[in-house]
This record gives C-alpha cells, structure tokens and sequence, in this order.
C-alpha cells in the first residue's frame, strides 16, 4: 500500500511537470510568433472594412499639404504622414504644416531625411537619416514616430533588419495611386477605387491631384462602409506575423 500511493504521488507530480512544459511550449511559440516578420507591413489580414490612407511627404511643385488636411478633417479622417526630415528644414511654411498634420489628430512616421535607397547606403547612415529625421519631428511635435517608410519602397534583406533592430516598424502599402506621376486624376482615382480591400494602406503623396481625388475616394468608400484608421491603429501591435508577401496576419491564443 505504502509502494502504490509512492507511485501515485510520483505520476501526479510527473502530470504536473509535463503541464507545465506545455505551457512553456506554447508560450515560446507564441513569443516567436510576436517576431515573426519576413518582410515590411503591406497590408492587413482583416474581415473588417477598414483602410489607412498614407501620405508621403516630399518636395514637390505645389505642395497640397494644407488642402489634404482640410479634406481629411471635413469626413472626420485620421491619416498617417510619413515625414521626410529635409522637407521640414526647407522652410518656416513646412514647419508649420508639419505642426498642422499633429494638430489634427493625425499619426507621423518616418521617412528618412532627404530619400536616399536605403539599398544603396550602409546601416550608419540609415541610423543619420531616421535620428536626424525623428530629431526634427520631435522638435516640432513633442512625439518620436515609431512607424518608418522606406524612401521610394526600396529596402533590402539587410535593410529591412537595420529598421526593425532600430525598434522600427517597417510600412509600405497594397494600393498606390501613383499621384506623384501626375498621370491623370481619373488614373488615379481607379487606381485606389479597384484595388482598396479591407486591411489595405493606401499610398498618396502631397501631389497635384490628391486632393480632388482624396474627396471622392472618402466619400465612396465611406459609402461602402468603410472606416479610416492610422496605420498604428489598424495594424496588429502584438501576436502577429508578416509573411512573404507583407500580409500582416494576427495569432490567436490558445
């Protein structure tokens, strides 16, 4: 008797330390899954009808800056600016605008300082270009974005770990209005109108059609019932992956 409750009480404790290798199992997993990312955010995997509208913003003949802001706030939208460091430098005027985009409510990113390929230079001088930039920001806006663009998309292996090593997260885009070739505003009016879905980030820039644009766009896709996030609200912030082709894909826990 004194033999069989031994061996009781020694298969009760080896339960429990099998229950609790378990646990630490799925917790690595889930760990790994928090850091699994084969590429920059693209777009998100939702069923929800949710878009991020994106704003690159550089130097450009006439800059629409002031009339997106007055278009977005007019349906109640929050975007996402990625922010070039040498375009606010430029003038007291981009400054200021700067200061208007964190005025109404919208979300900031990085967008490197004067655009170079990030798969032309070495890692130093990406870290110059993201500081420098983050540097201005901050000055002006009180906040250091977390969310970076890489200039033109370009972005490499090597690249893309630079970023993320930095405590960057790395956005591009699924639906771009090509608006800075100023092809015509109806090309790119289609172009955002066929290919939106819900989870996509939409790329604009301060270009000479956005605007007009930017008023139709809102308002059918409104009517279609979508809703506007920034970038920072729609995307997952934890337990995710990104897979090869930069969807962003939430993990459920057990």
């Amino acid at each position: 008797m004194v033999w069989k409750k031994k061996r009781i009480g020694i298969d009760i404790i080896l339960i429990i330390f099998l229950v609790f290798i378990s646990i630490g199992i799925n917790k690595d997993t889930h760990v790994m899954a928090k850091t699994q990312e084969e590429s920059p955010i693209y777009c998100v995997d939702t069923d929800e009808k949710v878009v991020s509208l994106t704003f690159d913003i550089n130097w450009v003949e006439k800059d629409n800056v002031n009339v997106i802001l007055d278009i977005l706030k007019k349906y109640n939208v929050k975007g996402t600016f990625f922010i070039m460091g040498g375009w606010v430098n430029t003038s007291e005027d981009n400054i200021n605008k700067l200061k208007a985009i964190k005025e109404g409510g919208h979300e900031i990113g990085n967008h490197s300082y004067i655009h170079p390929s990030f798969i032309k230079i070495g890692v130093d001088r990406m870290k110059t270009e993201i500081d420098k930039t983050n540097d201005i920001i901050e000055k002006y806006t009180g906040e250091r974005p977390k969310l970076f663009r890489f200039p033109s998309g370009d972005y490499n292996k090597d690249a893309f770990a630079k970023v993320r090593n930095l405590g960057y997260m790395a956005i591009q885009w699924n639906v771009d209005s090509v608006d800075w070739k100023e092809l015509s505003a109806e090309t790119e009016y289609n172009r955002v109108i066929k290919g939106v879905k819900p989870g996509s980030i939409v790329l604009f820039h301060n270009a000479k059609n956005t605007p007009e644009n930017l008023d139709r766009i809102i308002k059918e896709l409104k009517d279609k019932g979508y809703e506007f996030k920034s970038v920072g609200e729609m995307i997952y912030s934890d337990n995710y992956t990104v897979d090869n082709q930069g969807i962003q894909h939430k993990v459920k826990l057990d």
